[in-house]
């Protein structure tokens, strides 16, 4: 069994100033910018990508988009490239997130030309998968998370895949509140993780970390992150407070 390194994203959404950005990010590199024992990663808006990034550098914390365009360049207003992000020294992309897919209609189809790219450019992508409430009452929770993820890594090869990181995110959960439960947490990125094996095998499947992104807090964090299968967690409100995700961070570390 390969030991994987725990990894905690803080996707910050629409928030936060350029100036607040570079404070936030300045009182996280000085509670954990030197620590190697779990990996963090900050992914602000792309107005605060340059502020924040200059803050990170020479701390361990890597610095992340939540969204690109597949193309490189072209007549795509309001869009972001990958090549883009690289300038700026970002390393982790978020790519299909619930809200990516409700509210601007983005299709599976579009999410895996994203995650292509993404890779073309050394950017690693955090593919979020996850159902709706209407989904998981209706038992469809593993065929929903299924298609999105086998959809989304088409064409990625057993060597790309390696780099990859999956976000389950139970819609439902996302800042409502609600978590699912431990057991139903484990269970969906346990189905995953066999996934992954039947599409590159279990050595690359191993590899692969998955992180939990539905309304995990420092109060569910240590039961979620000692599951076999829970690598982390991809952090909506609970990122935005230096202290709450320094106390995710640390429930992270004590579970290594």
């Amino acid at each position: 069994m390969i030991s994987r390194k725990k990894l905690i994203a803080g996707n910050w959404k629409m928030n936060k100033t350029s100036a607040d950005a570079a404070t936030l990010v300045g009182d996280l590199v000085s509670a954990i910018g030197k620590q190697n024992d779990v990996d963090v990663v900050v992914c602000p808006p792309f107005t605060s990508l340059e502020s924040a990034g200059k803050v990170l550098e020479g701390s361990t914390v890597k610095l992340g988009a939540q969204n690109m365009h597949p193309e490189a360049s072209g007549a795509f207003t309001g869009e972001i490239s990958a090549p883009m992000l690289r300038a700026l020294f970002a390393t982790y992309v978020i790519l299909g997130h619930s809200e990516r897919r409700s509210y601007f209609a983005e299709t599976d189809a579009f999410i895996n030309k994203k995650v292509h790219a993404a890779l073309k450019n050394q950017l690693r992508p955090i593919l979020c998968v996850g159902e709706t409430l209407a989904e998981r009452e209706s038992g469809s929770t593993l065929k929903v998370v299924q298609t999105q993820t086998e959809l989304g890594l088409e064409g990625v090869s057993k060597e790309q895949a390696a780099s990859l990181v999956i976000a389950y995110e139970p819609v439902w959960a996302i800042g409502t509140g609600k978590v699912a439960t431990t057991e139903q947490a484990q269970e969906v990125h346990a189905f995953i993780r066999d996934l992954l094996t039947k599409l590159y095998t279990a050595p690359v499947a191993q590899k692969v970390r998955i992180l939990y992104g539905g309304s995990m807090k420092p109060a569910n964090a240590p039961e979620l992150l000692a599951q076999k299968d829970i690598d982390g967690g991809l952090i909506g409100g609970a990122s935005l407070e230096a202290r709450s995700f320094v106390e995710l961070v640390n429930a992270a570390i004590a579970v290594k």
